[in-house]
């Protein structure tokens, strides 16, 4: 394992996977060209070092995590391809985005078509921030590079061979755990429309109580990431076509998302958690949002 891992980009996630690796005995760093302060701050905050250039940053690092919202993903990938070829260098590229198998695989020709080493994979669970909770994924033909992490504090899997595994568990798994927070966001909101939201809460209560304390502890800190979901469903909705299943029920889900992000709650960042309205907030402010339209 190189001492050097590069990180695209370092959000929410990508920090934490950075500040794991940092803590671990790893030097990671960056290409912070356009991005936010927020991310700026947040790289700083896990010890990521920022490097001006794409070339510098494809010539220090032998393996690149790709983090970030799907429809970055192509884009990071061309920038990387187009530093190797620049550098006339090698590296192992893993896209560790919520992406259909399909896409990852033309992520892979652009990044093996430049010279480099392409890794699909995926992140189950959340940030890293504690042993246990976070499962990395991977699949493709060399996958030892992305496999040691490992020994360097991250929890990694691998599926086989085939570029497209890894995509594909991701595309399964987060059609139960955002389409399920989409549909739960959906039918609270029309319940409130028609004027019956206090006695169904009694109903959910009473018959499904192990549900509704889950939405009562999840779908409040929902909406700062409904901007980055709406892309993940599209992936998924594209990924059960690609299979011969209906693409509409995830389709549906991203619409969710596109009315979330329409509120101003969707503008607060994940730390401010201080901020974040209750459920029963959550859904008057939504159903506010439909009589808008």
């Amino acid at each position: 394992m190189s001492n050097t891992i590069g990180i695209l980009s370092p959000g929410d996630m990508g920090h934490t996977v950075g500040d794991v690796l940092c803590q671990n005995g790893l030097r990671v760093i960056t290409c912070l060209e356009g991005r936010s302060q927020r991310t700026h701050d947040l790289a700083q905050k896990a010890g990521i070092i920022d490097v001006p250039t794409y070339p510098q940053l494809v010539t220090e690092a032998d393996l690149i995590l790709s983090i970030m919202v799907p429809a970055q993903a192509m884009n990071a990938a061309e920038a990387v391809a187009d530093a190797l070829q620049q550098t006339d260098t090698t590296l192992t590229y893993s896209d560790c985005n919520a992406i259909s198998p399909q896409t990852a695989r033309k992520l892979g020709e652009v990044i093996t078509s430049a010279g480099g080493i392409f890794v699909d994979a995926s992140i189950i669970g959340p940030p890293p921030r504690r042993p246990g909770a976070t499962r990395f994924y991977a699949s493709g033909p060399q996958l030892n590079v992305f496999a040691d992490l490992n020994n360097y504090g991250l929890d990694v899997r691998t599926l086989g061979d085939e570029i497209g595994l890894a995509s594909a568990i991701k595309m399964c798994y987060a059609s139960l755990t955002k389409g399920l927070t989409a549909l739960c966001t959906e039918l609270l909101t029309a319940a409130e429309v028609l004027g019956v939201s206090d006695a169904l809460t009694a109903e959910f209560k009473l018959s499904q109580a192990a549900l509704y304390e889950r939405m009562e502890k999840g779908l409040p800190s929902m909406p700062p990431k409904a901007r980055r979901w709406i892309g993940e469903m599209e992936e998924i909705a594209d990924t059960f076509d690609h299979v011969g299943l209906t693409p509409r029920i995830l389709a549906g889900a991203a619409d969710m998302y596109c009315l979330v992000s329409d509120t101003h709650l969707a503008d607060l960042s994940p730390e401010a958690r201080d901020q974040f309205p209750t459920l029963a907030e959550l859904i008057v402010i939504l159903a506010e949002q439909i009589e808008k339209k």
